[in-house]
């Protein structure tokens, strides 16, 4: 007779490394959509600002050397690894969210305090995501 809670603990560990890989890919996706403006009508979203990089980091490599530029680049590709991996590791997921959130977390901050009601609500999505994604890291390890 086929063990049957076996199969259970199989298919629960399954769909939480689903889950937390869900939730590491939306908050990839969404720190694309956090939006910026700046003095003389100038405003871009961050999916932009990236392709802009990359682009400037081909011509000038040294004018994108900033960590305000370079550290959510590098959180991006240290989430993009864990979903490749068969479980997503907790110590990169932590650090990949904290490099996406120094650069969202200014973002809100600068909506709250300016009262700059786009970039304020473009950065909530990501807040979520990166809070579902670092307490489904937690409710993962207690089990």
């Amino acid at each position: 007779m086929p063990d049957i809670s076996s199969k259970k603990i199989k298919l629960k560990f399954r769909t939480e490394n689903m889950r937390q890989k869900l939730f590491n890919l939306g908050v990839v996706i969404t720190s694309l959509i956090g939006f910026m403006e700046w003095g003389g009508g100038n405003s871009m979203f961050l999916f932009e600002a990236e392709r802009e990089l990359f682009s400037n980091a081909i011509v000038n490599p040294a004018s994108v050397i900033h960590p305000m530029t370079l550290l959510p680049v590098v959180g991006q590709c240290i989430l993009i690894i864990t979903l490749f991996q068969k479980r997503p590791n907790t110590k990169l997921t932590i650090v990949g969210v904290l490099c996406l959130g120094l650069l969202m977390g200014f973002l809100f901050f600068i909506g709250l305090v300016g009262l700059h009601f786009k970039i304020l609500f473009s950065t909530l999505p990501f807040l979520c995501f990166a809070f579902l994604a670092i307490r489904e890291r937690g409710r993962g390890r207690k089990a």
